[in-house]
């Protein structure tokens, strides 16, 4: 390098030109670039001399392809599922895209993923009104799910939090329980996909080589115990209940309005509510999904 700059303008230049999206070329021409050293890619080498083997692109190019490939296996860190449904070839040129489309701008590499699951959404080939989902719908699942263990994982826990249990439950007079309104765990969370995915991710981290399921309409309450993100399927008309309680809903309004919801296929759902309410919330709370509860 032949320069009369000081270190930190270099560098400041270096990291615009190899971190560009496009490319070296375009990094050199680029205005966070220019801004520190202004440089006509054609007269590079006079800045940055070539090698016995390499151009000075080619020498940058070096740096510019370990920083990319550095962030795609951090994506295929966070995705490794996706990245197993894809292949890896297919999903390093997803990855790819996707960084160019949505550059690292971030000091943590925690921040790297936070736009891959709408990119993937806004990449999907445009779908038929009432057509069955296909194979792009299957990744946008994946990466979804992967994105809420993510988040789930690294967001707030209740392991150091007292929360309700069953016989806090039972000590409830039978008068007030249509009254009563749950506060959620803050890790507690409720999914719908298309496909079963959260079965796919387990057969695969297994290491049990899954088929692609068919397309079925899978509910999820997803939360985090004692460190362990844990998710479990609901029937609709669980979740339709637990998504009334999180929104407010009191108990009698929050089965009224999931029965309602139901369709004319599902009408024995009262049936299936009045035998199994009181095993629901047993299980549920001892899955740690509620911290507290008020009674109107």
């Amino acid at each position: 390098m032949s320069t009369g700059h000081e270190l930190n303008v270099v560098q400041r230049w270096m990291q615009a030109v190899i971190t560009n999206p496009e490319g070296i070329v375009d990094g050199v021409a680029s205005e966070a670039a220019q801004q520190e050293i202004a440089l006509d890619p054609a007269t590079i080498e006079s800045f940055i001399l070539p090698s016995k083997r390499c151009s000075s692109i080619e020498r940058l190019s070096v740096y510019g392809n370990a920083y990319f490939a550095r962030l795609i296996e951090c994506l295929a860190g966070e995705f490794p599922t996706l990245e197993y449904a894809l292949g890896e070839e297919l999903f390093g040129d997803f990855a790819l895209t996707y960084l160019q489309d949505y550059p690292s701008t971030s000091y943590t590499l925690g921040n790297l993923a936070n736009h891959f699951v709408d990119f993937l959404v806004n990449s999907r080939p445009q779908q038929e009104e009432g057509e069955e989902p296909q194979w792009p719908d299957f990744l946008i699942d994946l990466s979804r799910i992967e994105s809420i263990y993510s988040v789930v994982f690294d967001g707030p826990g209740e392991e150091k939090v007292e929360l309700i249990s069953a016989a806090d439950l039972q000590q409830i007079p039978a008068e007030k329980w249509g009254g009563i309104r749950f506060n959620f765990s803050d890790s507690f969370r409720l999914e719908v996909f298309d496909f079963p995915v959260h079965e796919y991710v387990t057969a695969v981290r297994k290491e049990e080589s899954p088929e692609v399921p068919s397309p079925q309409k899978t509910w999820l309450a997803i939360s985090r115990r004692d460190f362990i993100v844990r998710r479990q399927s609901l029937s609709q008309l669980q979740f339709n209940l637990l998504k009334a309680l999180l929104e407010g809903a009191t108990l009698s309004e929050s089965i009224e309005q999931s029965l309602n919801e139901l369709t004319h296929e599902e009408a024995a759902g009262f049936d299936e509510l009045a035998a199994n309410l009181q095993d629901w919330f047993a299980n549920w709370t001892a899955a740690g999904w509620f911290r507290s509860l008020n009674c109107d």
